[in-house]
């Protein structure tokens, strides 16, 4: 790339951020093109979501997080948390989840259970309850699934740390990396680095391989222990796979307001990250798309990922039968994307904990995007 093209990108992004106050005004450009009209640069997805459904509605269970690969047959595979409704939601997630495996030949669903990918080992362990936060990647020509567990203990936040499984085919064997006793993160040890101690300890993990040939894990924590901890994104990058997988000693976003659920992917040659707005940056219950050129440090203000579930696309209408798992406010949660060929944005699935259709667990929700 030459350096007038990449001034033109870097004057575009600069032009783009300026553009999320006109969120609510009306449409935004799917991409704004520069001096060479050869480029383009991601904008605001949020404007461009259709409402689709219900993708996961599996009775008896709560679902949380649906993460999506299609394989080489058309079959989309979705992997979700979930545990019996029976539970209390609150404690249903972090101690009873466990990771399944769900396919539709169509991605707008309805998705069916195949199996059970991991879940609690009741062995006192890091990995010895609440297998959950799946992102399932295709890297080189592997399957692999990071995710969250923890100890079992009830004082539940610190003990979260974060595994992987790795397969040669999309319906396993499953391989534990680095060993079945063994996380492949953890909070760091070193008090200079920023989630020292944190009160959250890792979570909502989403790998990417970086094109330098890096393998980046984005994740979740706190920079110390709870109450005080702030909540930010941070970064472990490893050379390898299967790690070791070093933290960065700064957090990657420049958020005062809590964000969580974040979902790395490469789009039209920058590496975003789609994580939840649930505290108001841009739009409360929406989605924020945080954008980076190196996937190192991303933009200090983010672009709008995805609407308020209620408001935008229910447009306020709520069925009296509906079931309140969660909270009260409709709104989707664990945004993870299902790209296409072209690795263009094709379908977003979210979870929602309130059951719009009375079911007794909470559903996969699932949206398509709008290209133009």
């Amino acid at each position: 790339m030459t350096r007038t093209a990449l001034s033109a990108i870097l004057l575009s992004f600069v032009f783009l951020i300026s553009c999320k106050e006109a969120k609510n005004k009306g449409k935004a450009p799917l991409l704004t093109k520069t001096t060479n009209e050869s480029i383009k640069v991601p904008t605001a997805l949020a404007d461009y979501w259709e409402y689709i459904g219900v993708a996961v509605n599996e009775p008896g269970f709560d679902i949380w997080g649906s993460s999506p690969i299609r394989d080489s047959q058309g079959i989309v595979h979705l992997f979700c948390a979930r545990w019996s409704s029976e539970n209390a939601f609150d404690t249903g997630w972090r101690f009873n989840s466990e990771i399944a495996h769900y396919t539709s030949r169509n991605p707008e669903g309805p998705f069916r259970f195949r199996e059970i990918v991991g879940k609690g080992k009741g062995n006192g362990k890091w990995n010895s309850a609440g297998y959950h936060n799946p992102n399932i990647r295709k890297i080189d020509n592997k399957y692999v699934l990071v995710y969250i567990a923890n100890d079992g203990a009830k004082m539940h936040g610190p003990n979260q740390r974060i595994g992987m499984l790795v397969s040669n085919d999309i319906n396993g064997k499953w391989t534990d990396i680095p060993n079945e006793d063994e996380p492949l993160l953890s909070p760091p040890d070193d008090s200079t680095i920023w989630c020292y101690r944190s009160g959250c300890g890792v979570n909502n993990p989403s790998i990417i391989k970086h094109p330098n040939g890096k393998y980046h894990l984005y994740f979740k924590a706190m920079s110390g222990p709870r109450p005080e901890g702030k909540v930010s994104m941070g970064l472990a990058v490893s050379d390898h796979l299967e790690g070791p997988y070093i933290i960065r000693n700064k957090p990657i976003t420049a958020n005062e307001r809590v964000i969580e659920d974040g979902y790395a992917f490469l789009w039209r040659n920058h590496i975003c990250l789609l994580t939840t707005d649930n505290h108001g940056i841009l739009e409360e219950g929406g989605g924020l798309l945080w954008i980076s050129e190196d996937g190192l440090k991303f933009s200090p203000e983010p672009l709008s990922g995805f609407h308020n579930f209620e408001r935008f696309y229910l447009d306020g209408h709520i069925p009296e039968t509906a079931n309140v798992r969660y909270t009260r406010k409709v709104k989707f949660e664990r945004p993870q994307l299902l790209m296409d060929a072209n690795n263009e944005p094709e379908y977003l699935y979210c979870p929602c904990g309130v059951a719009l259709d009375g079911s007794d667990g909470t559903n996969c929700h699932v949206l398509k995007y709008q290209k133009i």
